[in-house]
């Protein structure tokens, strides 16, 4: 089993979505002792974000790309190759103004690439990064699981299901600004919520 764990908290240390993401880790190598593990932290390499000049370089044939747009695709190949490669994907996702960090839809610009990893049909879009497991550890500040504010869910289970990847299992740790017993509560109850994941 290859682990492809994805940090996305500004903070580089003391990140409760970090925490669970490790945590999530350590579950799957208990059933799964001889599983590589590569870690991408979004707060220590930020993947710069989509801009003009990044898309002049996509849109522009491989052989007439110049030395500068060669790089810019190739920083994109290094993420694509990475989710390509893992058979589990493990992220920690923290809630900002009620979305998912910027590190992380940058992330996520980064590996949806036409033809690569999906592609349009007559019959519509088709993913082609299937056959993997998506665990996310959610961490927010107040309470928003099964409401409309949780914007989360419904995006990060859309953008995988994009790419192929329909198996995606969540743990959220709720409350974590509402005082030092709620964050303590919250924080058992997601680590409880990955002891009973579906280890696959």
């Amino acid at each position: 089993m290859k682990i492809l764990q994805i940090n996305s908290s500004a903070r580089a240390s003391n990140s409760h979505s970090t925490q669970l993401a490790n945590a999530l880790v350590e579950r799957l190598r208990t059933e799964y002792p001889q599983a590589t593990h590569t870690l991408r932290d979004l707060s220590i390499t930020p993947h710069p974000m989509l801009d003009e000049a990044a898309l002049q370089a996509l849109f522009t044939p491989a052989e007439q790309r110049t030395p500068e747009q060669a790089a810019r695709v190739a920083q994109d190949d290094v993420l694509i190759a990475e989710i390509q490669a893992a058979d589990v994907v493990v992220l920690g996702v923290p809630m900002y103004n009620f979305g998912v960090p910027t590190q992380l839809k940058n992330w996520i610009d980064a590996i949806s690439r036409a033809q690569v990893t999906f592609r349009y049909t007559a019959n519509g879009p088709e993913g082609l990064l299937t056959g993997k497991k998506v665990y996310v550890a959610l961490t927010r500040g107040g309470l928003y699981r099964n409401t409309p504010n949780d914007t989360q869910t419904p995006y990060l289970k859309t953008f995988f299901g994009f790419l192929g990847m329909t198996d995606v299992q969540f743990v959220y740790a709720e409350g974590l600004n509402m005082g030092p017993e709620a964050e303590q509560s919250a924080l058992s109850s997601a680590l409880e919520q990955i002891e009973q994941v579906t280890v696959v």
